[in-house]
């Protein structure tokens, strides 16, 4: 991969970028991207690339679209995972996505944050886990010189807690946003409620 800064085009991946930009902070939306390039670079160190099941496309989606529950398009209604998982297969269908591909993409976003099942799903779950998690800093199987010129071109405050006030904020909104168990559960609980 000569450029490990591309994205790809099109209108799919240009509406979820439209979306990104439009719906959460730029703190998240630059973790977003930050998680695409390190999902593609787990792929390629990896030797994934050139897997039947690896999709640029669909792993752009889903990397870039995992936090839009936590934008202003979220109502509470459920965990962030699910609300940014609906949010992405609505988009995809409005672009005349496949179903079997807007389902891939539901479950990737879905279990993005769900540590010990993730990584046992397929191709396009594990890479936006890893992706996800390597931006957070969890994974450090990616050398430092591979992370380099993400971490240049979208750099990361260490003591940066956008996201993490962002899942508070959305599990402040119901019940149902933070149930027991969850991520967002227990940040709420570390912030007092």
């Amino acid at each position: 991969m000569n450029d490990p800064l591309v994205v790809p085009t099109g209108g799919i991946a240009d509406a979820a970028l439209a979306i990104l930009h439009k719906t959460v902070d730029k703190q998240i939306a630059e973790h977003s991207l930050r998680s695409f390039y390190f999902a593609r670079l787990t792929a390629q160190q990896e030797g994934l690339l050139t897997d039947a099941a690896y999709d640029e496309g669909l792993l752009f989606a889903a990397t870039v679209m995992h936090d839009l529950g936590l934008g202003t398009l979220a109502g509470g209604n459920a965990r962030f995972e699910v609300e940014g998982a609906d949010l992405a297969a609505t988009l995809l269908a409005e672009h005349g996505v496949p179903d079997g591909d807007i389902s891939r993409v539901w479950e990737a976003i879905a279990l993005h944050s769900s540590l010990g099942l993730a990584d046992r799903m397929g191709l396009l779950t594990y890479l936006t886990h890893k992706g996800v998690f390597t931006d957070g800093g969890r994974f450090t199987e990616l050398s430092p010189e591979l992370q380099e010129p993400v971490r240049l071109a979208y750099p990361r405050s260490p003591d940066d807690r956008s996201l993490q006030m962002a899942i508070i904020k959305h599990a402040r909104k119901s019940p149902k946003a933070a149930p027991p168990f969850s991520i967002a559960a227990e940040l709420l609980r570390q912030a007092g409620g």
